[in-house]
């Protein structure tokens, strides 16, 4: 069975996509199908009704009848509203007037502006029914007229308490132009007990070209003849039809022509009788979903704009504070060249893969170092290993199995030196890594320094991706922080620390999982400056399968997310860590933790913008923030000096890498809310880092 924060994370995917596709639905941002083309065959379509017939018809595919509009009488109807811009507008013109009018109402439309058909309906206006969506209806099946048909209903219920009993076919126009494609629709809808609505005259309001003088030569009956007559209130610009009927009605009155409705030429009470109480429940049901899912898209759009133009800024920030870093390390010094012995600290447990190599790797330092091996419990005979290579700089410390912070604090107390470098157990150095670490302790200022960490294992897509995750980690975003004073992470891989800024924090805490920024932090709070040296190398095993990979990051986010609420103090603070909280801590919180939470969102939307918007829009801004990113890694890369080619795999991270990161990001969260404690979690590593990095790593002679 999945666990419950799957459960939860799959409904909550689901619900997020099932409001984006009724907003899709009632916006109509998809590609609308149009109108069938006409044809000339017009044999299933009753004589009576070409030859002479009125435009209100009513027929069960057996019997037929229709009604025409008495001379000098006219019926104005407006199509594909309700429209917030122009409805109010006509009905303004109309209420001037004193003039009734019937309203095809499209039921999204209904919908979404459920007080503007409340509008109509108080101002003693007619509603009728144009559809849901506006499709072709003669070219739906039966299951598909009807949802068109009873989700308007519904949504007329909704809106203003009543149901209609009169339709108007989309694309439709004249009694003559009824072919048996629109007969069918009519007849269908006729069993369904509709009265279907054409029209006699067209204002064509809906054409660009058309005049306030063409649309009153449209709309003007030839002989005293009666009309029906066609305006849109809605579904395009309909800016001249306002202005049109403040010269149409009067010039119409003027020639003696009255205004009435449906109801009034077919002797009806009324043609919106009151929705009963299920369909009014189901309607206010619809129309209040429509509301939540239209207020959720634009609220989501804003917001995912809004993330869109920080990640942005925040990329042009780094990649801009980056380049300053790289142009300051190579212009100035930190001042005399740093050459008192340090004390590097291996805590070690099961390592016995990996420790020699490491080993090997620190006694061929260029820079005078003691090594203190912190052995923690190990089953595998890690110190033993480290104890037979004999090496005359290397003390073996054995201590029972008490975590990482334990052992490190253990190193510390053996420490008799200014600086105390710590290192991963798996990890190895290149033999200038120590000096080039620690030369910034030649400032005083300087608590902490943070090096470079590269993943060794380049083989397999998993390694490779975090490779490139590195790379852009370090070259980038690092250099950036050291620039704004707010490195939140001296890498446990690769970090320098003056021993009297770690006892003066007390050392490393088991309050949280993420010992490194938990120190980190801790160190810049009790003011001191953290930078980084990205010319200081460490070679490192990274999790070669999904599965190991999960594991670690699973661990990494929950003991960041727990970092940042113990420094949570920091963001009021004055000094370094207030600096750190306003700068480090609210990057952490809006890109590590947010954002990562709304990708899956993201992703949907993604989804939604190919089926419901523009699909070439959307998927050009997907590719152009891909190319964005592309080009911010490739910068990285080259900042790094590292080789291109592991890029080409950059498109493939979008699409799996990254969705397993806010996966572990998102379980995290909810295993942090649920109280749950997790414990230390130990990869399996294969060693033999020495056959992987070649000539860049040294064997030490004892």
């Amino acid at each position: 069975m999945p666990r419950p924060r799957w459960i939860v994370l799959t409904v909550v995917l689901v619900l997020f996509a099932a409001i984006l596709a009724v907003n899709g639905l009632v916006e109509g941002e998809f590609t609308q199908d149009g109108a069938a083309e006409a044809t000339a065959q017009t044999s299933d379509v009753p004589s009576d009704v070409l030859d002479g017939g009125g435009p209100i018809i009513q027929t069960d595919g057996s019997t037929t009848t229709t009604v025409s509009v008495p001379d000098n009488q006219i019926v104005l109807t407006f199509d594909d509203g309700p429209s917030p811009k122009y409805t109010p507008e006509i009905l303004d013109v109309l209420a001037k007037y004193d003039v009734p009018a019937t309203f095809f109402m499209i039921g999204s439309e209904v919908s979404r502006y459920p007080d503007l058909v409340q509008d109509v309906q108080d101002a003693g206006h007619e509603i009728g029914i144009h559809t849901f969506t506006h499709p072709d209806l003669s070219t739906k099946n039966e299951w598909r007229r009807e949802v068109e048909m009873q989700e308007t209903q519904f949504a007329l219920a909704g809106a203003a308490g009543v149901t209609s009993v009169i339709f108007r076919p989309p694309y439709s126009s004249t009694v003559k132009a009824i072919d048996n494609n629109v007969w069918s629709v009519m007849t269908d809808m006729g069993k369904r007990g509709y009265l279907t609505v054409v029209n006699d005259l067209d204002s064509r309001d809906w054409e660009s070209a058309t005049t306030i003088d063409d649309i009153l030569t449209a709309t003007t009956p030839d002989d005293d003849a009666g009309a029906i007559v066609l305006f849109h209130d809605g579904g395009g610009n309909r800016s001249k039809t306002a202005t049109a009927l403040e010269t149409v009605i009067p010039t119409l009155k003027n020639a003696g022509y009255t205004f009435t409705t449906v109801s009034a030429l077919t002797g009806m009470t009324t043609v919106n009788p009151t929705a009963s109480g299920k369909d009014r429940a189901l309607g206010l049901g619809l129309v209040g979903a429509v509301q939540v899912a239209i207020h959720t898209t634009v609220f989501f759009s804003w917001l995912l704009l809004l993330l869109g133009v920080l990640t942005v800024a925040r990329l042009i920030l780094v990649i801009v504070l980056g380049r300053k870093h790289a142009r300051r390390k190579k212009t100035g010094a930190w001042g005399e060249p740093y050459t008192k012995p340090v004390t590097v600290l291996v805590p070690a447990y099961n390592e016995k893969e990996i420790i020699a190599d490491t080993l090997r790797s620190l006694v061929a330092s260029t820079h005078p170092i003691r090594i203190v091996v912190i052995d923690d419990g190990s089953t595998d005979g890690t110190a033993d290993i480290a104890d037979a290579l004999g090496y005359p700089n290397v003390t073996v410390v054995r201590q029972p199995n008490s975590g990482k912070p334990a052992a490190l604090n253990t190193g510390i107390a053996h420490a008799d030196t200014e600086v105390v470098i710590m290192m991963d157990g798996d990890t190895v150095f290149e033999p200038d890594t120590v000096r080039l670490l620690v030369q910034p302790f030649a400032t005083a200022e300087v608590g902490a320094v943070a090096g470079n960490a590269k993943v060794a294992n380049r083989k397999g897509m998993v390694a490779l991706w975090q490779h490139i995750e590195y790379v852009v980690g370090f070259s980038i975003d690092r250099r950036a922080y050291d620039v704004m004073h707010c490195m939140s992470t001296v890498p446990g891989a690769i970090g320098a620390f003056r021993t009297e800024a770690l006892k003066q924090v007390n050392g490393l805490s088991d309050d949280t999982l993420a010992e490194d920024t938990d120190l980190t932090i801790a160190i810049i709070r009790a003011g001191w400056r953290v930078v980084y040296e990205e010319q200081a190398r460490a070679w490192t095993e990274a999790p070669s399968t999904m599965s190991q990979l999960w594991r670690q990051r699973y661990r990494w986010s929950y003991g960041t997310m727990q970092a940042m609420w113990k420094h949570r103090r920091t963001l009021v603070e004055g000094g370094t860590g207030g600096k750190f909280g306003r700068r480090g801590l609210v990057n952490m919180t809006l890109f590590q933790t947010l954002l990562p939470l709304l990708s899956p969102l993201i992703d949907v939307f993604l989804i939604y913008g190919l089926f419901f918007l523009d699909p070439l829009k959307t998927a050009l801004a997907w590719l152009a923030m891909l190319l964005v990113q592309l080009a911010s890694t490739i910068y990285a890369f080259r900042l790094d000096r590292e080789s291109l080619k592991p890029l080409w795999r950059l498109p493939l991270q979008q699409f799996v890498y990254r969705q397993l990161m806010y996966l572990v990001l998102i379980q995290s969260v909810l295993a942090a809310l649920g109280g749950i404690r997790l414990g230390w979690q130990k990869l399996r590593r294969t060693g033999g880092l020495n056959a992987l990095l070649g000539s860049r790593l040294p064997t030490g002679d004892a």
